[in-house]
């Protein structure tokens, strides 16, 4: 049995909790590794948690200004030297594009890292695998996430996320939410299709807990009519129904709704509210405007009608809730379209799954204080079509 078989066989039969304490025997065991630390990103994507049974022994790490941090970001193996000999190698903890953390491998010097260094990458995708998977039995690398603790509506929320970033040959995906440790009600999901993507981007209404129940109910209303195979305007429609039927009125949930064709870049959208596209072509940043709709269950049963919307190739799409477009600067300000075409150029050549952040960093400047007073949510989609004779 060759190393990597016996990493992967390892992990694949480890029980949920012990991940990383199989992954460091068998690399221990089969690589020479001297040590092994598996970090993930935390809600706010400001540092990397340490995975490990409280107390905490290892401290926290941060995603800027690190070498840990560096591997994240830039999504490939980072070698730190050692003043020993030995050599640290970062490897990215990631599944299909969504970024988890961070596997950190000491070595016994530059030569093991040279003829390791791509068989450890692949365990790494290997072990994000696994986390996931283990999510589902033990709550150890969710609490690891988290280095505050989360409100019981932002912990609604980000159960009810599909996750913060995701790739795939025609696309590239990239969201994230502030206040992470206290959201109320934005949200965003997706789905794939070997033809098609779904995208849904939720403004919600109200604070706390409230709003967290009511985009429940919005999302999961919309995922059971997507599940039963009905089309984009019509999902809207059942969701309006179920939002009408439990708050008859009094809420109500502005929803900005895509399915594209992955072979086409043909879309059809349904507009339902408030949040905002932007749209980086050729070097340009446009607002781009649909005809707009009734919130979902505003009214009882409203009819919506789909548009036509076409991506290219090359094109970037930025999705913004209210809390970004309209939040004031301390001198009463609106951050507005301008800032944010400016904030979009100016992180042009990161990849879509560093833009959220890296704009919610930009509106954190402008509001002139770290915690915003309504949520904001920014979602990047980088479209490359689909690769000729696929």
């Amino acid at each position: 049995m060759n190393r990597f078989v016996a990493a992967e066989r390892a992990l694949r039969t480890a029980a949920p909790h012990a991940l990383l304490d199989a992954t460091r025997a068998v690399l221990v065991e089969q690589y020479g590794a001297e040590d092994v630390e598996l970090f993930l990103a935390d809600y706010g994507l400001t540092v990397l948690q340490p995975v490990s049974v409280p107390p905490h022994t290892l401290e926290q790490v941060p995603v800027h200004n690190s070498p840990a941090g560096r591997a994240f970001g830039s999504q490939r193996p980072y070698c730190e030297d050692g003043y020993d000999g030995r050599a640290r190698l970062h490897l990215p903890v990631s599944v299909r594009g969504d970024r988890l953390g961070v596997l950190s491998v000491t070595l016994p010097g530059g030569e093991a890292v040279r003829r390791y260094e791509a068989e450890l990458a692949d365990i790494a995708e290997v072990l994000a695998h696994e986390v996931i998977v283990a999510e589902r039995d033990t709550d150890l690398y969710l609490r690891a996430r988290r280095k505050d603790r989360l409100t019981l509506a932002a912990e609604m929320q980000w159960q009810l996320l599909p996750g913060r970033s995701c790739s795939r040959p025609e696309y590239e995906l990239g969201a994230q939410l502030e206040p992470a440790y206290a959201i109320f009600g934005d949200n965003f999901d997706w789905s794939a299709t070997a033809d098609h993507l779904m995208l849904y981007v939720t403004n919600g209404m109200g604070e706390g807990i409230e709003a967290s129940l009511l985009t429940n109910l919005a999302i999961n209303a919309l995922r059971n009519a997507r599940r039963a195979g009905i089309s984009i305007a019509d999902q809207a429609a059942l969701a309006d129904q179920a939002v009408y039927a439990h708050y008859r009125g009094r809420c109500y949930l502005s929803v900005l709704m895509f399915d594209f064709d992955l072979a086409t870049g043909r879309a059809r959208v349904v507009d339902a509210g408030s949040p905002r596209l932007l749209r980086l072509r050729e070097g340009t940043v446009e607002h781009v405007t649909f005809d707009a709709q009734l919130p979902l269950g505003m009214f009882e049963e409203t009819d919506y009608v789909a548009q036509d919307f076409e991506v290219r190739p090359g094109d970037r799409l930025v999705f913004v809730s209210d809390g970004v477009h309209a939040v004031a600067s301390p001198k009463g300000e609106a951050y507005g379209d301008a800032a944010l075409s400016r904030a979009i150029h100016s992180t042009r050549l990161l990849p879509a799954a560093e833009v959220p952040r890296a704009i919610l960093r930009e509106l954190t400047g402008h509001r002139g204080k770290p915690v915003p007073d309504d949520d904001a949510l920014v979602v990047c989609l980088d479209w490359h079509g689909r690769p000729a004779g696929t």
